[in-house]
């Protein structure tokens, strides 16, 4: 982990761009000072509660359907280990380590509030681990996303215990010797401690993110492609005149009129066919700026969502210190994370299928006015004909894994938590959809590209040939039928490392896509 520029974690008050930031380049971490009053103030009210003998839920009771069992005051550590203990029932394969990062870094900044009665030494804890890099092992399935992610961050949790494992420099060991290869002790929790680290919202959340910001570099390249497919098949750019959108007035759609007018500007090959005869271009083309300034709106009222999610306080019961006082309520529900990610699941399924249907276009020759499939001496070469069909399969797929999980529900603990939101797996295929989308922009940023080097000596613009130049860099012109998985994964990578991001930041946008670029 980068620690040439540390990051001072002001609880409440994290930016978009400090969690873009933060995912894309990881680095130290260290609290503000000022947060400190607050926490042990929160903490010292549980004690007192302890100490005084009353009966107050998660600090001396049990949980869930379990609520009105009383534990006795010799026993409340053992309660908190048991819980982390017993809750640790996930399954199925790892989180990623980057967003492993992500739920360590959210859940610091949430319990660093000071309203969840927990000891600065469990936060300095947490800390210590995100910045050793040393990672809990989280196993990805197994929460509903009510009552908080509970297993997953009991696995989490778990390891300031000794127990379950770790990731140490991306090797996998048994939690005890990860701690003593960082320096670190096994803790004791206290009253309501382990409570308060499994309930919240913060693996769910990193989840979400993790998806808007992979769609984001999603987003960029495929504006990017679609600008060059629009230049490849010879189309108009009067679709994209402001006028026309600032009619309608939907921000998102006079972004993007303005981003692909800035794409195209100063391209021969536009200017070639000023006086042609065609009235308009398919709705792929022309209609861009409605539909993906529709996904841009939906990334811009989900990723507000998620940020104040970062910043919340989600896990139950709460303690507020200034009226001595610890009120049971239901912040842990991820309702709005589902919804959220719901909405972000549509978005970037609508961006592969935009995008599949340009590559069904430039592969057309009666469409494209371009060699069939893209290719010279169709029939004795196939080109991107099969490029198409995955691009099909993945678009199609997208429309499956985008079906809405907020809208399901099942009860558990007996009922007593009798509707969940199912926000963890609503946020963690948006991955999956992201993948299969960019591998589809990527398709098609190989197939434009071969569409305007085939309009040579005509050039296009100053950006695209930018654009074009990087996808050059990975995948050769395709002068013959060769083997094309690994040149829609070198472009794919591309797409992921947010390459293309950077003809998008040149333009004219103030939009989320700020984030990706560090403005302010």
């Amino acid at each position: 982990m980068s620690d040439s520029s540390s990051f001072v974690l002001s609880p409440g008050q994290i930016g978009l761009a400090d969690l873009h930031s933060f995912w894309r380049v990881p680095r130290r971490v260290d609290l503000d000072p000022a947060c400190g009053g607050a926490i042990d103030a929160a903490a010292e009210v549980v004690a007192e509660i302890v100490r005084e003998g009353r009966t107050v839920y998660g600090v001396n009771t049990g949980f869930g359907s379990l609520a009105n069992t009383t534990i006795a005051g010799s026993q409340l550590s053992e309660l908190q280990r048991r819980l982390v203990m017993s809750h640790s029932a996930g399954v199925g394969g790892p989180l990623p380590e980057r967003v492993v990062r992500l739920v360590l870094f959210l859940k610091i900044n949430a319990l660093a509030r000071g309203y969840s009665g927990i000891r600065r030494r469990v936060i300095d804890a947490l800390l210590a681990l995100l910045n050793a890099d040393a990672l809990p092992v989280i196993p990805a399935k197994g929460s509903v996303g009510a009552s908080g992610d509970l297993a997953p961050l009991a696995h989490l949790s778990a390891v300031l215990l000794g127990e379950g494992e770790a990731t140490l420099g991306g090797v996998r060991r048994p939690a005890r010797e990860v701690l003593r290869q960082v320096g670190m002790e096994p803790i004791e929790l206290a009253a309501k401690e382990g409570l308060a680290l499994l309930n919240g919202t913060q693996v769910s959340t990193a989840l979400a993110l993790e998806g808007l910001f992979a769609g984001l570099d999603v987003f960029a390249a495929a504006l990017t492609a679609g600008a060059m497919s629009v230049d490849a098949m010879l189309g108009s750019d009067t679709p994209f005149d402001p006028r026309i959108h600032e009619v309608r007035g939907q921000p998102g759609q006079i972004a993007v009129a303005r981003l692909i007018n800035d794409l195209l500007d100063g391209s021969e090959i536009r200017a070639s066919h000023l006086d042609c005869d065609r009235v308009q271009d398919p709705y792929s083309l022309r209609c861009q700026p409605q539909v993906m300034g529709a996904v841009l709106d939906t990334f811009e009222t989900a990723a507000a969502t998620l940020l104040r999610e970062a910043n919340a306080v989600s896990d139950n019961p709460l303690v507020f210190a200034e009226q001595g006082e610890i009120l049971s309520g239901g912040n842990f529900h991820a309702e709005p994370v589902a919804l959220a990610a719901d909405a972000l699941a549509v978005a970037l399924a609508e961006i592969g299928s935009l995008s599949e249907r340009r590559i069904a276009l430039l592969v057309d020759a009666h469409m494209s006015a371009l060699p069939a499939f893209l290719v010279a001496e169709p029939g004795l070469n196939s080109g991107f004909m099969i490029a198409q069909v995955t691009a099909a399969a993945l678009a199609s797929e997208n429309k499956i894994l985008a079906h809405p999980a907020s809208v399901d529900s099942l009860p558990t603990s007996a009922n007593q938590e009798d509707h969940v939101s199912m926000a963890t797996h609503a946020a963690r295929r948006l991955s999956d959809i992201a993948w299969n989308s960019g591998h589809v922009v990527a398709i098609e940023l190989l197939a434009a590209a071969q569409g305007i080097d085939l309009r040579r000596p005509l050039l296009t613009s100053p950006p695209l040939a930018d654009a074009l130049a990087a996808v050059r860099e990975r995948a050769a012109f395709l002068e013959r039928d060769r083997v094309m998985a690994p040149d829609i994964a070198a472009v794919f990578e591309l797409v992921a490392a947010g390459r293309f991001g950077q003809a998008v930041s040149n333009s004219k946008d103030t939009s989320v896509l700020a984030c990706m670029f560090h403005k302010d």
